[in-house]
Order: C-alpha cells, then sequence, then structure tokens
C-alpha cells in the first residue's frame, strides 16, 4: 500500500521516471542475472523496450546470449562482431535498447573499466550496476543508476529521489 501511495503522488507532484520497468519483468531478469553470475563473475543484460515519453524497458537479453564468450574472463568484454544478432533481434521485436544492467561482486560504484568502456556510448544512455552479483539490493536505492555524457563521462544518478529508475505500477505509460 505504501509503494502505491508513493508512486501516486510521485505521479502528481513529483518528476515522472525516466526508465520504467514492470515488477515482473525486473524480478525475473534479476533472478537470472543473479543465476548466471554462479556467485562468482559478473553477469549482464541489455535493456531492450520502446521509447515514446520514457524509456519501458520489456525485456532483458543477456550478454552472454548474444557473446557466449562475453562472461569468460569474470568481467564483462563483448566482441563487438556480434552484436548483429542483438540489432537483429530489435528490428524483429520493434525494440531498441533502452538501458543496460551488470553485476558486481561487491558495491555499486562504477569501475574504471565501467567508465572507460560503455557497454552504449550513447550520450543519455542509463547504466545500471546490481551490488553483490544481484544477490542482495536489487531496486532503485540500493544500486548504481549512471547517465552517459560522451567522452567517457558519467553522471551519478543512483542516490537522486525520486530514481531515474521506477520497478513497479505507473499510472501513465
Amino acid at each position: 500500500m505504501a509503494s502505491l501511495i508513493a508512486t501516486l503522488a510521485r505521479s502528481l507532484f513529483g518528476p515522472p521516471p525516466e526508465v520504467l520497468c514492470e515488477q515482473v519483468t525486473w524480478t525475473a531478469g534479476v533472478a537470472e542475472l543473479r543465476r548466471r553470475t554462479h556467485g562468482r563473475r559478473e553477469s549482464g543484460a541489455f535493456l531492450l523496450g520502446g521509447k515514446d515519453r520514457r524509456r519501458r524497458i520489456e525485456e532483458f537479453v543477456f550478454y552472454d546470449d548474444i557473446d557466449p564468450h562475453a562472461l569468460d574472463t569474470g568481467i564483462v568484454e563483448i566482441d563487438g562482431r556480434r552484436l548483429g544478432a542483438l540489432w537483429t533481434h530489435c528490428r524483429n521485436t520493434g525494440r531498441e535498447v533502452v538501458a543496460d544492467v551488470h553485476v558486481h561482486p561487491a558495491g555499486f560504484g562504477q569501475s574504471p573499466s565501467d567508465k572507460a568502456n560503455p557497454i552504449m556510448a550513447e550520450i543519455g544512455h542509463i547504466a545500471i550496476i546490481l551490488p553483490h552479483f544481484a544477490g542482495r539490493a536489487t531496486m532503485p536505492g540500493g544500486i548504481g543508476v549512471y547517465e552517459y555524457l560522451g567522452a567517457r563521462r558519467w553522471r551519478d544518478r543512483s542516490r537522486e529521489s525520486p530514481s531515474p529508475l521506477h520497478v513497479g505500477w505507473w499510472p501513465w505509460r
């Protein structure tokens, strides 16, 4: 009930979220990320959906489904030659990359590698980091949310209140 009241209050008086995801989609995607870590390595996914007034996450496409060797070193390294499969999937489903998510072994801060090598080097792209191999905090307020500014510069939006990412029901799509 408190979550519903907070969502309604934000929809009336606060800024709308920039990225939306239904609870069932988020929960299933995060559970699969956690499973793929095997409790010892990073994992991640492209977050696909639509963009109209705001971005809607509708599907997780896991890095190692696009590039089977993306997680072999323990960190995320995607061979750009494998991205054709992602773009084909986007065309076939009418979706686009609206954000990305990956996990870290401890906190949700960006590593030097994260900062220097954005998954999507597009200004305004949102990158999400889940701490503890997605085993603990997985919701806004306890996760990393970063906006790409270009030229390997990022804006840390993790502690913004309200978060630019909203998981759950939203009255206006």
